[in-house]
């Protein structure tokens, strides 16, 4: 079992005795109901049986729906349910799932996510293959909140296999997806559950960066799960203030000790610069929406992160989409009264 650390919660080895099959499929959700039947049909369609999957929605107390409701239609008893007793936030509500798992793979899938034909049968493979690997992950889609396709992610390697210097390359951007990887049960007993200093962004990438750095990861090279992007994620608070990006600089400084000493600083610095990348991004959504205030904590954070020659371009660029002068100014006057 891990050592007793300060932010995550230890994930306590299953209790001798316990049934223990070889799959725990965890759902986590909050306000998500009307997305949840298409998750878990998509998971019911691959299920081996109980005696082979543990199969659980664990609810954040949602205060808008009733996912119970949902579970109880679709699957009967077939699958289980807990809700918290109060809110927790979703990275206590991941710690939960991890912790009330039995399997010895174990599948975090947000509950308005999805898998594809071949998900976990592809998955089990490859730690078939290879005992050694901590975790396996697929490639992943990215779909709307109708469930249509709009983007693929970087294909990581041509064929199916274990990832070469794959801790060097995770270690500066995101490049996982929550629904495709699939963790051993016993890599989180080692190492604990998810770090809670990110408030709201980062978890999972400092979660991955972590198995990263102390066990083979396997890849599999088709597309197997769907990440769904809300549009109502753009207007979320954390986003609105820069928090999102805040919340990736803590965890750039959390990844560093993971690395090897020779290329730590290296890395880090990539890392803050790919995420003032991204910041710069999303203030320019932002600017095309016409939120001003939005656009420039984005710009803020991801100065905050990175201001070399190489961000000027990217200022110019969005400076001249912005939707007024004042907002251009503004963004110039705050910057280098600063530097």
């Amino acid at each position: 079992m891990s050592q007793s650390h300060p932010y995550r919660s230890q994930i306590a080895p299953v209790p001798a005795g316990s049934s223990r099959p070889l799959w725990s499929v965890m759902i986590p959700t909050y306000n998500c109901a009307n997305y949840l039947q298409e998750t878990l049909a998509s998971v019911l369609a691959q299920d081996p049986g109980r005696e082979l999957m543990q199969i659980e929605v664990v609810d954040d107390c949602s205060t808008q729906d009733d996912p119970e409701a949902i579970v109880r239609a679709l699957a009967g008893d077939r699958v289980s349910f807990y809700r918290q007793p109060r809110n927790v936030g979703h990275i206590q509500n991941f710690n939960t799932c991890l912790q009330r798992s039995r399997g010895r793979l174990i599948h975090l899938l947000h509950g308005d996510d999805l898998v594809l034909p071949g998900f976990y049968r592809q998955l089990q493979a490859g730690f078939d293959r290879q005992p050694e690997i901590g975790a396996a992950f697929s490639r992943h889609a990215f779909i709307d909140e109708q469930s249509n396709w709009t983007q693929l992610s970087g294909l990581e390697r041509s064929q199916s296999g274990v990832l070469n210097n794959w801790l060097e390359r995770i270690a500066v951007r995101q490049l996982i997806q929550t629904p495709s990887i699939v963790v051993r049960r016993e890599v989180y007993e080692q190492l604990g559950g998810f770090d809670r200093r990110m408030k709201c962004w980062g978890e999972d990438w400092e979660m991955w960066v972590r198995i990263a750095a102390q066990y083979p990861v396997w890849y599999e090279a088709q597309p197997l799960a769907l990440y769904r992007q809300r549009a109502t994620s753009l207007t979320g608070n954390t986003i609105r203030t820069g928090e999102n990006i805040q919340d990736f600089r803590q965890a750039i400084e959390i990844v560093k000790d993971y690395l090897p000493t020779p290329t730590a600083t290296a890395l880090n610095r990539n890392a803050l610069q790919n995420y003032a990348r991204y910041g710069l991004s999303t203030a320019e959504n932002f600017i095309k929406a016409k939120d001003r205030a939005a656009a420039i904590a984005q710009i803020r954070a991801a100065l905050a992160c990175h201001f070399s020659l190489s961000t000027i371009p990217l200022l110019l660029k969005l400076s001249l989409k912005a939707v007024n002068r004042e907002l251009s100014s503004k963004l110039t006057l705050d910057r280098f009264a600063n530097l």
